[in-house]
């Protein structure tokens, strides 16, 4: 159970967020989209502005960003979405794949689409989008697929910028979070 907590305003909604360690030196505020109908519909609203008016499509990867990527297509008007998943299903013909490490992630893991995804992105403005960004592992993933399938990757955006990430000026966010040391 989390004894620390870091309070997060974003999109006019405030949480409180339990401050998990990932290691012996390094904690994360768990910011968890999944379920927060108020939360996501908010983001959604406040990243349309943001999004780059070029934009054809928004791939995400599984799984926390999903309920975001739906909510800011359905504001976009899009029918579609592309979600990269973290395995082969038995539905994925020619699946292509990528290698990703994530901040909360141990270890790597793959990021999967299928081939009407891949005819999907294939020439299309794609704008990567997660709940978070951290050290980029996932969006450096994120854009290897996309590309690799024939997408042309416009941007980058999440909910939220943590740690490092929060200075950068070539990604589009919302809020930043801190990364905290370990207890």
């Amino acid at each position: 159970m989390a004894t620390r907590f870091h309070e997060l305003k974003i999109a006019g909604c405030t949480r409180q967020l339990p401050i998990l360690n990932l290691s012996d030196t390094q904690a994360i505020a768990a910011f968890v989209m999944l379920g927060d109908v108020e939360l996501v519909e908010n983001c959604a609203k406040a990243l349309l502005p943001k999004v780059p008016k070029e934009t054809e499509i928004i791939m995400t990867a599984e799984t926390k960003g999903i309920p975001l990527a739906a909510s800011l297509s359905r504001l976009l008007g899009f029918n579609w979405y592309i979600t990269a998943r973290k395995s082969v299903k038995a539905y994925m013909e020619h699946p292509l794949g990528v290698e990703d490490e994530s901040i909360t992630t141990l270890g790597s893991q793959k990021l999967y689409i299928m081939d009407e995804d891949m005819k999907r992105i294939k020439g299309k403005k794609v704008l990567l989008l997660d709940d978070v960004i951290s050290r980029g592992g996932s969006m450096k993933a994120l854009r290897k697929l996309a590309e690799a399938a024939g997408g042309i990757v416009i941007g980058e955006a999440a909910a939220v910028a943590e740690g490092a990430a929060a200075q950068r000026t070539d990604i589009i966010f919302l809020a930043s979070m801190p990364l905290f040391d370990a207890q």
